[in-house]
Formats: structure tokens, C-alpha cells, sequence
């Protein structure tokens, strides 16, 4: 191993320069590193893997591609979506609204009415199986049922009131049928008999239909039941044997066993005339007449 001996040495004559050089650094000496021996570890075999089946991969076929409708060109407007989808929805309302008026149109009459309209008429009469209302010597109006023939026709202010073969009443003011009530149990009778003096006007509004078995009184307005007078047992009103006397309607009722007195019924717009009588008001209601004029009780004393 070489020793280097550290002595100053003197440099060599240079030539006077005014830069001074920097001294010059020794040499380290080279030290020698011993490796020490590393033992290796033995290999180790890798551990096997058993092989996998093949797994069948089933193919899916290919999906459909929409086409894309082409773009339109730069210079074009885009389409409106909103307002063809606005149009078309009211082409549809509009469409169902012909079909239900269609509908309308073409379903059948309610009690097979068939009224051509018109204005009101003071006169009006049955005329085979029509009930046809005139104004003088011109027809206004014809009303009709199909199947059924009119019996007996009463005119009232700008109404017609009718009674049919099959128990119905009507009551027909030329531009509607305003109202139709059925009177039981009396079609076979008015068939066999007609109907002379079925209809009795009471005033203020009442009209009174007299059958064999009950009176029943209706107001004209609007068809309402007011009240009902049934014959006694054993007896029956004979209505073409009825007549006025002032506001009263006398109403015949022949009875087998009976006095005379008893088969005569005396009644008006409020039902039967009887002394102490508290009848019902035959007013619409709203009409500012009390429907209950008396509200207490019959036998105790109000509270």
C-alpha cells in the first residue's frame, strides 16, 4: 500500500500573474470495503394451479342501431315540437267532443218524446196521436210519444198538460217537455174509460189529477206532489162527475153502504176541506211562505 507523504511543496516558477490560482486539494487515499458473503435462500417451486374448463361465452347479437333522422341544414329552422303537440291535442278534443255530441244527438228520447219546438200557443188539443198547440189558426208547436196516444189535453197558461193511454202526465211548454209523473195503477182504467175530467185545475198553481182510486195534487211549476186524498174502502171518485163551486172542486164518490153526505169529497188547492184543518203551503220553497205553517205538535204543548 503506498504512503503518501504530506510535505509542502514549492510550485514551479510561473511567470508573475496578477490572478492568484487556488491551492491545489491532496488526494484521499482509496480504502478498500470488504463485501461480505450473503447466502442465498434456496429456490422454492411454485405452486400449481389445477386448469379451469373453458367456459362457453354465449354471443350476444348485435343491438339495432337507431338511425338518426339527418340534421337539418344550417340555413333551416328547427322543427316547433311543442306546437305540433299542442295541435294535435286540440285536433283530438275537438274530435271527441263531435263524437259526444253525435252521441247526444242519436240516443233515444227519455219516454219516447218527440216535441217540435216552438213559441208558447194559448191553445192546444189532441189530434190523433199528437197533442199540437196553435195560436189562432197557426200550428206552433207538435209534441208526440212514440207508441202512445194522448187522452185528454188541458191548455194553461202557455202549457199543455197531458195525460197518455199509459198513466203518464206531461206537461209541455213548446220549446221542452218540462216534467212527466206516472199515475199508478191507472192505465188499464184510462185505456177502458178515457180520460174525461182527469185533469182539474185547483188555481194558484195546483192541478188536480182525479182517478177511481186517489186525488193527487201537483204543482204545475215543477211537477212537485203536494198531497194525495185516497177513496174510502169501498168506494171510487168519479171524475167526469166532478165540478167547481167557487174554489172548491166537488168530487163524487159513490159508495155501496154509505150516506149521502159521505160520498161527496169537497177539496181544494191545499187538499181536503175539513173544519180545524192545517194544511201544507203549496208555495215553491224560497217563496217566503212557511212549507210547514204550523211546526208544533199535534197533542203536547211546545216546549
Amino acid at each position: 500500500m503506498a504512503v503518501l507523504h504530506h510535505g509542502r511543496t514549492e510550485p514551479p516558477a510561473t511567470k508573475a500573474h496578477p490572478e492568484q490560482l487556488p491551492p491545489a486539494v491532496p488526494e484521499q487515499p482509496q480504502i478498500a470495503v470488504r463485501r461480505r458473503h450473503q447466502p442465498t435462500a434456496p429456490e422454492q417451486p411454485l405452486p400449481t394451479v389445477p386448469e379451469q374448463p373453458p367456459i362457453a361465452v354465449r354471443e350476444q347479437p348485435p343491438a339495432a342501431v337507431r338511425e338518426q333522422p339527418p340534421a337539418a341544414p344550417s340555413g333551416e329552422p328547427p322543427a316547433r315540437k311543442p306546437f305540433r303537440t299542442l295541435l294535435a291535442g286540440a285536433v283530438l278534443l275537438a274530435a271527441v267532443l263531435l263524437l259526444l255530441a253525435g252521441a247526444h244527438r242519436i240516443r233515444p228520447a227519455p219516454y219516447g218524446d218527440h216535441l217540435t219546438p216552438g213559441p208558447s200557443a194559448p191553445t192546444a188539443r189532441a189530434r190523433g196521436d199528437v197533442v199540437e198547440a196553435y195560436d189562432g189558426r197557426t200550428l206552433r208547436w207538435r209534441y208526440a210519444r212514440v207508441g202512445r196516444r194522448p187522452l185528454s189535453v188541458l191548455p194553461t197558461r202557455g202549457h199543455a198538460i197531458t195525460v197518455w193511454d199509459d198513466g203518464l202526465v206531461t206537461d209541455t211548454d213548446g220549446r221542452s217537455v218540462r216534467w212527466h209523473r206516472a199515475l199508478p195503477a191507472a192505465t188499464g182504467w184510462l185505456r177502458a174509460r178515457g180520460g174525461a175530467g182527469v185533469l182539474r185545475p185547483l188555481g194558484r198553481g195546483v192541478l188536480a189529477i182525479v182517478t177511481p182510486a186517489r186525488i193527487a195534487a201537483y204543482r204545475t211549476a215543477d211537477g212537485d206532489l203536494r198531497w194525495v186524498l185516497p177513496a174510502r174502502a169501498g168506494c171510487a171518485f168519479r171524475p167526469e162527475r166532478a165540478v167547481r163551486h167557487g174554489p172548491a172542486l166537488l168530487v163524487a164518490q159513490p159508495c155501496a153502504n154509505a150516506a149521502w153526505t159521505a160520498q161527496l169529497v169537497a177539496v181544494d188547492d191545499l187538499g181536503g176541506i175539513a173544519p180545524h184543518r192545517a194544511p201544507l203551503g203549496n208555495d215553491p220553497p224560497g217563496a217566503g211562505r212557511p212549507e210547514h205553517p204550523r211546526t208544533e205538535k199535534a197533542l203536547a204543548p211546545p216546549r
